[in-house]
């Protein structure tokens, strides 16, 4: 019994003791709670001028601005490789020699056939002096059987001759006159076989032509000056000419004085970029090194074109190919001894190209602004068909509360975003964070302005 009793005793304190602790945490709640600082806590800054430079990011690769690809017209075995990649070459300099052989071959069947064409040209042309010659004997006897005839009309005439003579020299006149004609048109048929002749000597002298060409395509010169940047193929391999189709690709001369980058810019950038665009350019092998460029091409078509017509889903990227010449002063600094060039092809680069530049423009930090709906009520602001149904704003403190202002924006860079219409210097405007800015502000909510502790701590310390 008097267990239980001090058994019950004990249990009465400790829910005492549970009751009294639980009513402790309920008051520090309550004190807590009315002690808090009321409103949204916000960071602010003020409406300040500055400098905004806008730009258009993208990224692509390294080239040279000059490339050369060097194929074979001819097909064959290369017999000679007179250089390796990285080799500096000049104008005219024999970079590879394709096997001759059956050029030579070639080239004196092409002779022979020359040959006898102009000995066929020859033949006609004696042939045509021949039938001169026969004219002018059937001319002569003509003439001679002409005054025979005459003669013998006369003395028919007069009874001499009988009539079976003088119809014989009519007969050889006759004859002789065609003889004539008939060498006539020999002379006129050796002239024409003449000109054929002529024809299959031009003919044959231009198919020599073509075979010699095609010998000396054999040796694989150098249209330029550079570095040979790309070289595909050894000593021995078989080559297919461009003559027959594409052809194999042998090596490239590329001149690595004067680099550019290629970019791939969006469709709804591209409109900014013009011609000679400062750009800053980041190159992947070079850490903490900004080069400078500026804009030398910008494409008419877009890079997915293919086969002579564009895509038509919408769905994919449209890019324009924007090309970007490296400013050679501001690589000077890793240039070395040994290294004379310092971009490979095909390196990896990220550029900003500045496309407009504004200077001394009241701006605000570019998380200020945001997008609120119109708001039906006021009547000045009611939707219209042909509007659209958001505005940009942004929330000026006004004591502990904020008011929301509709603004007009102008050019942004990554940090600032210019104020064209809607404040003035120096207004206090809400910068953050995210959250109350996109989505728990509202016109005239209450705020604070959030302490930094760590500043505090700073100044107690000092």
């Amino acid at each position: 019994m008097e267990k239980n009793k001090k058994k019950k005793k004990s249990n009465k304190w400790l829910i005492i003791g549970l009751i009294a602790i639980i009513g402790v945490m309920i008051a520090a709640a309550i004190f807590k709670g009315k002690s808090k600082p009321k409103g949204i806590e916000i960071t602010a800054e003020k409406v300040e001028k500055r400098t905004i430079k806008e730009t258009v990011s993208a990224s692509g690769k390294i080239f040279p601005e000059t490339e050369v690809k060097i194929s074979s017209d001819v097909s064959g075995e290369i017999v000679e490789l007179y250089v390796e990649e990285g080799d500096s070459v000049y104008t005219g300099q024999l970079l590879a020699k394709i096997d001759p052989d059956a050029y030579f071959s070639a080239v004196e069947r092409g002779e022979a056939g020359l040959n006898s064409a102009k000995s066929t040209l020859a033949n006609a042309k004696a042939s045509i002096e021949n039938s001169r010659a026969q004219k002018e004997q059937i001319i002569a006897q003509l003439e001679n059987a002409r005054t025979i005839n005459n003669r013998n009309k006369k003395l028919f005439d007069d009874g001499v001759i009988s009539q079976v003579d003088y119809e014989t020299s009519q007969t050889n006149v006759r004859q002789l006159e065609a003889n004539q004609r008939a060498s006539e048109a020999s002379i006129k048929s050796s002239v024409k076989s003449a000109e054929g002749a002529g024809f299959q000597v031009k003919s044959s002298a231009a198919n020599l032509k073509e075979l010699k060409t095609n010998l000396s395509r054999t040796s694989i010169k150098s249209p330029t000056n550079g570095i040979v940047s790309s070289l595909s193929v050894e000593q021995g391999e078989r080559v297919v000419g461009t003559i027959q189709m594409t052809g194999t690709e042998m090596m490239r001369v590329a001149n690595l004085n004067t680099m550019e980058v290629q970019v791939d810019v969006s469709e709804n950038d591209i409109l900014r970029v013009s011609l000679n665009d400062e750009v800053e350019i980041e190159v992947d092998a070079y850490l903490d090194i900004k080069f400078k460029g500026e804009v030398t091409e910008i494409a008419n078509s877009a890079s997915n074109i293919s086969g002579g017509g564009v895509s038509l889903n919408t769905d994919q990227v449209t890019n324009f190919i924007v090309k970007i010449r490296i400013d050679p002063s501001s690589y000077k600094s890793v240039l070395t001894e040994g290294k004379k060039y310092p971009f490979r092809p095909g390196m990896s680069a990220s550029v900003d190209i500045f496309t407009n530049e504004e200077s001394d423009i009241p701006t605000v930090p570019i998380q200020c602004v945001t997008v609120r709906e119109k708001d039906e009520g006021d009547d000045k602001k009611k939707k219209d068909k042909d509007e659209e149904d958001l505005i940009e704003v942004v929330f000026v403190m006004s004591g502990d509360t904020v008011k929301m202002v509709e603004v007009t924006t102008g050019i942004q860079d990554d940090e600032y975003i210019q104020i064209l219409t809607g404040l003035e210097l120096d207004e206090d405007v809400v910068t953050g964070p995210y959250s109350a800015v996109s989505k728990k502000l509202k016109d005239g909510k209450t705020v604070r302005i959030k302490e930094d502790k760590k500043k505090d701590k700073e100044e107690e310390e000092d």
